[in-house]
């Protein structure tokens, strides 16, 4: 491997430490101050949040909603990674401005953001995908998205688990059947749900959710993007 693909391998080393850590005691104390939160959220925005995340999961396995683009071939590790990044800051600017454009609204336009969002991380899963090579076309593929989406947004202890079927994917993904049924996704959901942090909830609040809403659009983007670049190392590695 060149240098460029050395740098990327410690990278990949450091990123898979963290996804194994053991859980410690300020997730505990973030999900109290989460489980707070919830409660005093209406239970009208419960429902449409719920039911975003489960209208984006069923798009994704059936692949009805997210166009694939064609598989990107013979490429290096360095250029593919290059349009990756390319793709992140553009969706990172679009997270933000809908944050922004949202969170300004107070609750109705805040929870309106929600669905925009999950819409804005799959396009750039579906993106990812295809510049590391692989077809987004294939079921199994787009389940890949949905545990690397997982990886990103959930609690340590459910990261330890996820992490091991995407350290694992190949031989894992060979016992799978070929349709969406298998997916439980009422647990993504809840999942995703239960991860949603303190400063998403505050881009409801009128006054000052445009400024949080966009801070952290951007950030949940940032991290998604971090995520899928190392968990699609772990696949291309295996090439080299």
């Amino acid at each position: 491997m060149g240098c460029y693909e050395d740098n990327a391998a410690r990278e990949l080393i450091a990123w898979q430490k963290e996804m194994k850590m053991k859980p410690g005691a300020a997730g505990s104390l973030a999900k109290g101050i989460q489980d707070k939160m919830n409660g005093i959220i209406p239970d009208k925005a419960h429902e449409i949040i719920t039911e975003a995340i489960k209208n984006m999961v069923k798009a994704v396995l059936t692949g009805s909603e997210y166009k694939a683009s064609a598989p990107l071939r013979n490429e290096n590790l360095e250029t593919r990674e290059k349009l990756v990044r390319d793709k992140i800051e553009f969706y990172k600017k679009a997270a933000a401005v809908t944050g922004a454009g949202t969170g300004a609204g107070g609750i109705l336009l805040g929870l309106a953001d929600f669905p925009i969002l999950l819409s804005l991380k799959m396009k750039f899963l579906f993106d990812t995908a295809g510049l590391y090579g692989f077809n987004a076309r294939n079921y199994k593929e787009r389940l890949y998205m949905l545990y690397v989406f997982q990886l990103a947004f959930s609690s340590q202890e459910w990261r330890n688990q996820v992490f091991e079927i995407v350290a694992n994917w190949n031989n894992y993904s060979k016992e799978l059947p070929d349709n969406e049924d298998s997916f439980d996704w009422r647990t993504f959901q809840q999942q995703y749900r239960d991860y949603i942090d303190i400063a998403k909830m505050l881009q409801l609040v009128p006054g000052i959710g445009a400024f949080v809403g966009a801070y952290a659009n951007y950030k949940l983007m940032d991290k998604l993007g971090s995520t899928a670049m190392n968990a699609y190392r772990l696949r291309v590695f295996r090439f080299y």
